[in-house]
């Protein structure tokens, strides 16, 4: 059996391990990543200092080589013939398979501003990127992040760390629009203002310009911002231009049934690339998040080795830690038409946001002080009774007058019992060293 995996990031390294952990007989895995396969997770840790770089790799080379793994490590697929079942890297070269995982991830995606090319403008997403940002932020050094998302909010810490002073620029009403609420983002907000980070939402770049050494962002209305760094987290884009004319169906990503397959059975799509089932809605899409670029792998891996896995479908979550504030939303957090409970303790800060269908919580809201016992358990429980969709019965009204006490209601439903099963492919996961390589 020759298996083709095309990206090295979470998805393709846990598709790997998982082939080699189930399958009965040895087989070919070619890889092929544009990329030395990392964790972008880490990135914010490198950029602070914490790790060294050599840490940021998760599969290396002599790994790779103990799995029996070919490897076109620098390459990037250029095409991909689901008839012929042959892909073509960018140098020509050809790679014929009996099944293909397409987990090529995502690009950074920058405003289309002008100026926003420029040479004090980076974006961080990938290693490179980030080495761009290491080699400009320094103590001292004003440093302007276009964009108060989630990827912003992953590197805000470290950038302070660094003792550089920190503007965020947000063209919609309020920081983290697509992760908290109103109240939640005013929480936030006075909370980054307290710590010294300045925030200019609902502010239009119009213009990035040179400015004597420095970079001047000009707006719509309202002063100018010179600084010394710009850095633009304004979304991502699903790397998957390369697949026009293959014959897989591409919505917002490639479209996986449960089982993670294209309408092509013998290819795959995993992680950014892959729509698939919303675990809470039940709807396709798109969650270009690690947890599910791990699980999706994982399942594809699986089916790929000959096993028969299917996908209850991935959980929509964000948790970033904001100046020692968590903050944290499950599942269908912003739904219009659910049952809203909140409670909000400004002193603390601590605030909540339960939103039930019927007397299931279909979606979650958190924010509160990191050292809080409050927060630190509470963000688990809530995953946890979001993950399950266990039915609360009269613990829902329970909730409605006691947001802050979510612990009985976790207990007493039994989520715990119902989510120790629930393992992706059904067994407990092995430890790194005991992954059967089968070669």
């Amino acid at each position: 059996m020759r298996h083709l995996i095309i990206g090295g990031g979470t998805a393709g390294i846990n598709a790997i391990r998982t082939i080699r952990e189930e399958e009965r007989e040895s087989s070919e895995i070619t890889l092929v990543s544009a990329e030395r396969p990392y964790s972008r997770m880490v990135l914010p840790y490198y950029l602070d200092r914490s790790i060294a770089e050599s840490h940021v790799f998760t599969a290396t080379a002599a790994l790779l080589a103990r799995w029996n793994v070919k490897t076109h490590v620098g390459r990037r697929a250029a095409s991909l013939d689901t008839r012929g079942s042959v892909c073509t890297l960018d140098d020509g070269a050809t790679i014929g398979y009996d099944d293909c995982l397409i987990a090529t991830g995502s690009s950074a995606v920058r405003a289309p501003v002008p100026g926003a090319d420029g040479p004090g403008v980076h974006s961080f997403w990938t290693l490179d990127e980030a080495r761009g940002v290491i080699a400009q932020v320094r103590p001292g050094r004003h440093v302007a992040m276009i964009g108060a998302g989630f990827i912003s909010f992953t590197i805000l810490n470290s950038i302070l760390a660094l003792g550089a002073k920190l503007t965020i620029v947000e063209i919609a009403p309020r920081i983290l629009p697509r992760m908290i609420d109103v109240t939640g983002a005013g929480i936030v907000e006075a909370w980054l203002q307290a710590h010294g980070v300045a925030i200019r939402a609902g502010a239009a770049v119009t213009k990035i310009e040179d400015a004597k050494s420095r970079t001047r962002l000009r707006f719509k209305s309202g002063p100018d911002i010179v600084c010394d760094v710009v850095v633009m987290a304004t979304g991502i884009k699903t790397n998957l231009e390369w697949l026009k004319g293959a014959g897989v169906h591409v919505n917002r990503g490639v479209v996986v049934d449960e089982r993670l397959r294209s309408i092509v059975p013998n290819v795959y799509a995993a992680g950014d690339v892959a729509e698939g089932r919303d675990l809470v809605t039940g709807q396709p899409t798109v969650h270009a998040i690690e947890p599910t670029a791990q699980e999706h792998g994982r399942v594809a891996g699986a089916n790929m080795a000959g096993r028969d896995v299917t996908y209850r479908g991935s959980l929509l979550m964000n948790i970033v830690e904001v100046c020692h504030l968590d903050v944290a939303s499950f599942g269908a957090w912003d739904d219009a038409k659910a049952e809203t409970f909140t409670g909000l303790r400004a002193e603390r800060p601590a605030y909540r946001k339960l939103l039930f269908t019927g007397d299931r919580l279909t979606g979650a809201m958190i924010l509160g002080r990191s050292s809080d016992v409050w927060t630190t358990n509470d963000i688990g429980m809530l995953k946890g009774l979001v993950q399950s969709g266990v039915p609360l019965g009269s613990w829902k009204e329970y909730l409605r007058k006691n947001p802050f006490d979510v612990k009985p209601a976790f207990i007493a439903s039994k989520t715990t019992a119902k989510l120790l099963p629930e393992t992706v492919l059904g067994r407990p996961a092995k430890a790194p060293g005991d992954t059967p390589v089968a070669v």
